[in-house]
């Protein structure tokens, strides 16, 4: 039976996009108006969002966007801040999502907000909506994408909620002088998800739970983890709109002669046997660049690998990824920025792919590379442990490398098996068809989502 579903998310991809939550929201929520359920999606609309181009894509989706226009919250220069009023801003949000559908008459059966931007949600819904008719079917999700990012602010701002009885709020947290919102989400939403599998596993415990680890055991069984998808109509080589040539498994000779026109177009020496390592990736602490700090160089001044990267954010990764760059000039590239084209070579030329993340919720290029046939080398953690099989030559099972530990030996040793596995034509295409074979499609997760939305208490 189709679903009336209310979607509130931070960004949206295409209109407005940081990390993997808006390729999720846009990729989701389409996938699920397509299997017939009625979506409406709430945003804001950013001071970066061509408001003609939005206006026609309202008309044109298949699911019912509604943007919200306030100019004063959401004309600046980056989507997120660190200014004063920026819980206000996503406030603003969640509550502009209950008056829309009460101005529109639209009873959502689920509310499904994200992450701690719009995770009042599930409070607001229990503290304020409850007794509104319109409301009465509501259950509610919290899917969280990145439990390191809280939205935590000074509990002096707590009555911006507009709440009439502040009690809802975390006693404890308020006596220490804070309002948690992502804490909010996980003690009242009706259902929690996450990512992947391993990740809700993860940040049950101190390690990862990043502080939140009592409040999600506290819940029990209500957190999920459902793997996040891949949008195959933006990434798959057979018909990549950013590459010239189009490839697939039976085509591996077009792969090659894409690495070497990338090569030559960045400058890098043709190096037969020498493996291409590609990252495209923010430059943060949770991505784990640490690790390529001792192991990575050598390896270039030695002329056994060569790199391409492709990345922005802390001082430190930026200046190490330039210092390649500018050490090794034939083995090593650097793009500071991003760059949605040169994303797309990078997948296509490379032949293994660099995640060695300390921490990764679910994380969407090990699946992007193992669609274009360039072998993820990633750390056992999150989504990586669930989307990456350890290739193992002898049985000719397997997908990439993974190592466990967070440490230089570890990584020099995935490196190592790269450079093995390289060196072994048959076992290396293997690997490559493997990968390539493997679906990790919208339709499946979206179908796991509509299970969990149709199983929840009083549906």
């Amino acid at each position: 039976m189709p679903l009336r579903i209310a979607f509130l998310a931070s960004e949206i991809a295409p209109w407005s996009k940081t990390g993997g939550l808006a390729d999720v929201a846009g990729a989701l929520t389409r996938q699920l108006a397509l299997a017939g359920h009625a979506v409406h999606v709430f945003t804001p609309l950013y001071s970066s969002i061509d408001r003609r181009a939005a206006a026609g894509a309202m008309r044109a989706s298949p699911v019912t966007l509604h943007f919200l226009d306030d100019a004063a919250l959401y004309a600046r220069a980056g989507l997120y801040t660190q200014d004063a009023d920026e819980h206000r801003r996503f406030i603003a949000l969640t509550r502009f999502a209950f008056d829309t559908c009460r101005r529109i008459g639209f009873a959502p059966q689920i509310l499904h907000c994200n992450d701690w931007h719009t995770a009042f949600g599930p409070l607001l819904l229990r503290a304020q909506f409850a007794q509104d008719p319109l409301f009465a079917a509501t259950r509610s999700v919290l899917t969280i994408h990145n439990i390191g990012y809280q939205g935590v602010f000074d509990a002096r701002h707590a009555p911006d909620l507009g709440l009439a009885d502040l009690r809802w709020l975390h006693q404890d947290d308020l006596r220490a002088g804070v309002v948690n919102p992502l804490k909010h989400g996980i003690l009242h939403a009706d259902a929690i998800t996450t990512v992947s599998p391993t990740y809700a596993r993860e940040i049950r415990t101190a390690e990862y739970g990043m502080g939140l680890e009592e409040a999600l055991r506290s819940r029990g069984d209500a957190l999920t983890g459902i793997l996040n998808g891949v949008d195959y109509d933006e990434w798959d080589p057979r018909h990549d709109r950013h590459l010239p040539h189009h490839y697939d498994a039976g085509t591996p000779a077009t792969k090659a002669a894409l690495k070497q026109a990338f090569l030559a177009r960045m400058g890098l020496a043709a190096r037969p046997g020498v493996p291409l390592l590609g990252v495209v990736s923010r430059l943060a602490y949770q991505k784990g660049f640490d690790l390529l700090f001792d192991t990575l160089p050598p390896l270039l001044a030695q002329g056994r690998v060569q790199l391409a990267a492709l990345g922005s954010g802390e001082a430190r990764y930026e200046e190490f990824f330039a210092s390649l760059a500018r050490d090794y000039p034939q083995a090593a590239t650097f793009r500071c920025g991003y760059d949605e084209a040169h994303a797309h070579w990078i997948e296509a030329a490379a032949d293994f792919f660099l995640m060695p993340s300390r921490y990764e919720p679910c994380g969407l290029n090990q699946m992007y590379s193992l669609r274009y046939g360039t072998v993820p080398i990633v750390r056992r953690t999150g989504g990586l442990a669930d989307s990456v099989e350890p290739f193992d030559a002898a049985t000719g099972r397997g997908t990439g490398i993974v190592f466990n530990d967070f440490d230089a030996p570890a990584m020099a040793w995935a490196l190592s098996q790269a450079l093995v596995l390289y060196a072994d034509p048959a076992a290396h295409a293997r690997a490559v068809t493997n990968g390539m074979a493997q679906d990790f499609s919208w339709e499946q997760r979206a179908a796991q989502y509509v299970a969990l939305y149709e199983a929840l208490p009083g549906r």
